[in-house]
């Protein structure tokens, strides 16, 4: 946002220098009389329509338009959940200030949980003069991120508190036990989650800030430690919130979930080595197992075959560490649930999986087709189901990689139909790919 409509062509010129031209976009009110006085002005004179066009393009991530320069425009009535950073180079007070502050806070998925506004001005170093509304709690809507950057230290101390004399250099189950060690029960795991919400938060709002290089190998750590204790069912006395997406990179690089998979299916096949470790049972592998289960059965989050046997892995665990099992009868118990599971995931191969998933889409596509926004639901099932075919592979769930790719497909299909802007829709046709793709 610049200082006046000169000020928008100085901008686009520095931007056009630095970034490809395509990657910026002025969108500015041209009246018939200024044409003539301002002929540079005419190259930005679009209708309603065209202007509508453009904006679809910047809501498109795909689209190689990531910047809008503008003075004036699109401080109400623009909705872009996708936009996330607000360059703000013009004095704004009171309302206008607070509707230029409301086109970066809708969140985008799990890839965006706030917005950015870079004031060139200093007018946010000064909050409630800038906000004179006499109301307390509207004078809060904005954080300085050097105070996010202030709490983090203290917000990470509080998580590492719940693991005391743990080994965070400690790689793979044996650090994964220890820590869990340290969370015996659900009111502790809950306490935990809380305090590593917050920290979450932090860190998504500040990455990539340089200042999260010191901690960023304890984040990962902590990171690793919430996703084994949440509750497999996905329940809990508190809401446990999916990580951010910068999270789940960080923990995804050099991750191999391959052995995940493999090492548990050899374990519940191979009678040689079930009878081995039936016959030298141990909590350590009693624990070991359950992460093993934790992690597979996330992959099947809200199929309903599959969320009986997760809520019972939770009653399991629970039965567990009140006392009420043995690791004997704990461990048996494990098994017999894997082998379970593994009966379940042969009961719904890949392909009958997908058609009910295109069964699923379907139903989702007719609800939100009415009189005034038709569309063709076996045509825009059918391009999603192809494009998400193409571009998936065995366990794209648990990679960064495989989620931004299917995602990126999915927003490409939607494009194709002007259905991309909802993001309540993408977000169920999201979640029905990633549970039957």
């Amino acid at each position: 946002m610049t200082f006046d409509r000169e000020s928008c062509l100085l901008y686009k010129a520095e931007l056009d220098r630095l970034l490809p031209p395509e990657a910026s976009e002025i969108v500015m009110s041209v009246q018939a009389t200024e044409k003539k006085e301002h002929p540079e002005y005419a190259l930005y004179d679009r209708g309603r329509d065209a202007e509508e066009r453009l904006l679809d393009r910047l809501r498109d991530p795909a689209d190689p338009l990531k910047l809008i320069i503008v003075t004036a425009k699109l401080l109400t009535g623009f909705d872009a959940p996708i936009l996330q950073v607000m360059y703000r180079d013009k004095p704004l007070r009171d309302h206008t200030l607070l509707q230029a502050i409301c086109r970066v806070n809708r969140t985008y998925s799990e890839q965006k949980t706030h917005g950015l506004i870079v004031d060139y001005l200093g007018i946010f170093d000064d909050v409630a003069a800038a906000l004179e509304f006499g109301d307390q709690g509207i004078k809060q809507v904005v954080s300085n991120i050097q105070e996010l950057k202030v709490e983090l230290p203290a917000a990470m101390q509080r998580c590492l508190a719940f693991l005391p004399c743990i080994d965070r250099s400690q790689q793979g189950y044996e650090g994964l036990i220890a820590a869990q060690q340290c969370l015996p029960n659900n009111e502790a795991r809950d306490r935990f989650a809380a305090q590593f919400s917050v920290l979450n938060r932090l860190w998504e709002a500040l990455s990539p800030d340089s200042v999260l290089g010191p901690f960023e190998s304890d984040y990962k750590w902590l990171s690793q430690v919430y996703q084994s204790v949440q509750p497999a069912g996905g329940h809990g006395r508190l809401i446990w919130h999916s990580l951010g997406a910068k999270t789940i990179e960080l923990i995804h690089q050099n991750v191999h979930v391959d052995a995940i998979r493999g090492d548990l299916d050899t374990l519940v096949l191979d009678a040689d080595l079930l009878e081995a470790v039936l016959a030298n049972p141990d909590r350590k592998t009693a624990k070991e197992i359950e992460i093993k289960l934790h992690r597979r059965m996330r992959k099947h989050q809200g199929n309903p075959k599959f969320k009986q046997l997760s809520e019972r892995l939770d009653a399991l665990k629970d039965r567990f560490e009140s006392g009420a099992l043995n690791s004997v009868e704990f461990l048996k118990q494990l098994l017999q649930l894997a082998r379970e599971l593994l009966q379940a995931e042969q009961e719904v191969p890949a392909a009958q999986d997908e058609d009910r998933g295109k069964a699923a889409l379907t139903e989702l596509f007719n609800e939100v087709k009415t009189a005034h926004t038709p569309i063709m639901v076996e045509r825009v099932v059918t391009d999603i189901d192809e494009i998400v075919r193409l571009v998936r592979f065995p366990g794209w769930q648990d990679t960064q990689a495989g989620e931004r790719e299917v995602k990126k497909a999915l927003r490409k299909a939607l494009f194709k139909y002007k259905l991309h802007a909802d993001e309540e829709l993408f977000e169920k046709a999201y979640n029905y790919i990633r549970q039957y793709y």
